[in-house]
């Protein structure tokens, strides 16, 4: 048995040998967390070529086509990571383990090769993924009521409060026609009386019902109202002349953008490629979505029916007949390219919560009076454009209103109609 000085040598060298090791080893995955910028700057820019080059395939938290990028910057090299995302073909050729474990797990689909992206703008999408990971909402906890305690609905839903509109209106039409055959009843008892004199039973006359319906100025009162309300009705009936608000066709694929667009958050522009540069927004062809359906290809019995319609799709050489839901008339130009690439306008101000629709309908009534309403309240943002700097100059000498689209020009008829 060692002496007990010797076992405390041993115990000392052992630490002395070991902890820098150890200290190395998590050293290492903290230097790689820490080499990630965490700048507001940063972080917007990954957020932005994330957006745009990544979230198809892949998000924080959970395995899409490609794997969760939580925590990605310890789990690989930062120089590994910038050869796999510039060229993951190259390197899986190379013979690199990790590049071909990931190639193999991932159904043998090769990523996408980002050969234009530099260094800092990987580090940049690092930033983005490090600030989602480090900063994920909490998730949110269903109010429960406290013991004894009752929720109550927060309103009547419309279809009930127009079922008690409508009652109401029968209960007093059926009130006005039992009283109005009460007063005919007394009415006509009163006249009858001879202890009545002939100065009253003439006033109860003049206040019969049926006396006042034949009285010409009651007669004319309600004729000019009635005709009124009917012109009214003519009137909103011939404005909505080829307004399709709400308009929601049956599609030959149920193709959901609360799935899509919704719950995984893909960019309206990666399907709708010709928005940024182009008169139309364009139906993405199959092969668009065969980009993730070529690994996607199961879900529910309903979604991988939908599914194989593609696929028949593509091997038959058959176009999809999509049902085309907004519909502008052929006098109307209107130009998407203008509003979504030099605008800066989202989708969703025309075609509103297009993320929650299951079925797409038309939001908007897309009316000449709201596209003019539109352009009306609309700022312009000129900074930087030395175009449009003495016409803001000569704006502000002769308003302190904002600079719009109204003010440039964006109510001539020529602009919209030629």
């Amino acid at each position: 048995m060692l002496p007990k000085q010797s076992l405390i040598r041993i115990l000392f060298l052992f630490v002395v040998l070991v902890s820098p090791l150890v200290s190395l080893t998590s050293q290492k995955a903290f230097s790689q967390a820490s080499d990630v910028p965490t700048d507001a700057e940063t972080i917007t820019a990954g957020e932005k070529l994330f957006s745009e080059n990544c979230k198809v395939c892949h998000t924080v938290e959970t395995r899409l086509i490609g794997p969760a990028l939580k925590g990605v910057y310890d789990r690989r090299e930062l120089p590994w990571i910038y050869s796999f995302v510039k060229n993951s073909s190259k390197l899986i050729a190379s013979g690199d383990e990790q590049a071909v474990a990931i190639f193999n797990e991932y159904n043998e689909i090769p990523m996408t090769a980002f050969d234009f992206f530099s260094d800092e703008e990987i580090l940049s999408i690092m930033s983005y993924i490090k600030d989602q990971a480090d900063n994920a909402p909490a998730p949110e906890v269903a109010a429960v009521p406290a013991a004894g305690e009752t929720t109550e609905p927060e309103g009547l839903p419309s279809s009930y409060l127009n079922a008690i509109i409508a009652g109401a209106v029968v209960l007093l039409v059926a009130l006005i026609i039992v009283l109005s055959m009460i007063v005919t009843r007394l009415s006509k008892y009163i006249r009858l009386r001879d202890d009545i004199s002939e100065e009253d039973k003439e006033y109860v006359k003049q206040r019969n019902p049926m006396e006042m319906i034949r009285n010409k100025a009651f007669i004319g009162i309600v004729a000019a109202v009635f005709t009124a309300v009917l012109a009214k009705e003519g009137l909103d009936a011939l404005y909505n002349i080829g307004v399709q608000q709400g308009y929601a066709p049956k599609q030959p694929i149920a193709y959901s953008h609360k799935v899509h667009a919704g719950d995984y958050q893909i960019d309206c522009n990666y399907c709708h490629t010709g928005v940024t540069k182009s008169k139309n927004a364009n139906i993405p062809s199959p092969n668009i979505c065969l980009n993730c359906h070529s690994s996607i290809t199961e879900g529910s019995t309903t979604g991988t029916k939908e599914i194989d319609k593609i696929f028949a799709a593509v091997e038959n050489n058959e176009p999809i007949e999509w049902v085309r839901v907004h519909n502008l008339p052929d006098l109307a130009y209107f130009n998407h390219a203008q509003h979504v690439a030099v605008g800066k306008l989202e989708c969703q101000t025309c075609h509103g919560p297009i993320e929650e629709m299951e079925v797409v309908r038309q939001y908007s009534n897309l009316t000449m009076g709201w596209c003019i309403d539109c352009h009306r309240d609309t700022e312009l943002n000129t900074k930087g454009n030395g175009y449009y700097d003495r016409l803001v100059e000569l704006h502000e000498q002769e308003s302190n209103k904002p600079f719009t689209v109204e003010d440039n020009g964006g109510l001539e008829c020529a602009k919209c109609h030629y």
